[in-house]
């Protein structure tokens, strides 16, 4: 059952990605010249842990967020973008995830709109 919870999560996601794929814009922004809806498809294992802050956090997840984390500007706009609200993504609870991850160079106090990184 969790196996096909989880299936039908990550097909909403790449449904929802593609959607705002036919909106995006050109130049460079938070994550460069990849928009952060495009990046958030780096995170799709993280999709159980950023919605309940009780789910383990898988090595996959951590090696994705630890990669974005070396830009927090890029890594908070994937948190709050339209792509992770729509797959269900709790802000509050994804930015605990580096905490989570136990990455000892994570951005810290980083504010990432109304909430702040533990």
């Amino acid at each position: 059952m969790k196996a096909a919870m989880k299936y039908v999560f990550a097909l909403g996601f790449l449904v929802v990605l593609g959607i705002s794929c036919l909106n995006g814009a050109d130049g460079a922004g938070e994550c460069g010249r990849s928009s952060p809806d495009m990046e958030a498809m780096k995170l799709i294992p993280c999709a159980e842990a950023a919605q309940d802050a009780n789910a383990p956090v898988s090595s996959g997840c951590c090696a994705q967020v630890k990669k974005l984390g070396q830009n927090p500007k890029c890594l908070c706009a994937v948190m709050l973008s339209d792509t992770a609200k729509n797959s269900g993504v709790k802000p509050e609870i994804a930015v605990t995830i580096p905490k989570r991850c136990n990455l000892a160079d994570r951005p810290v106090g980083y504010k990432c709109g109304a909430y702040t990184l533990p």
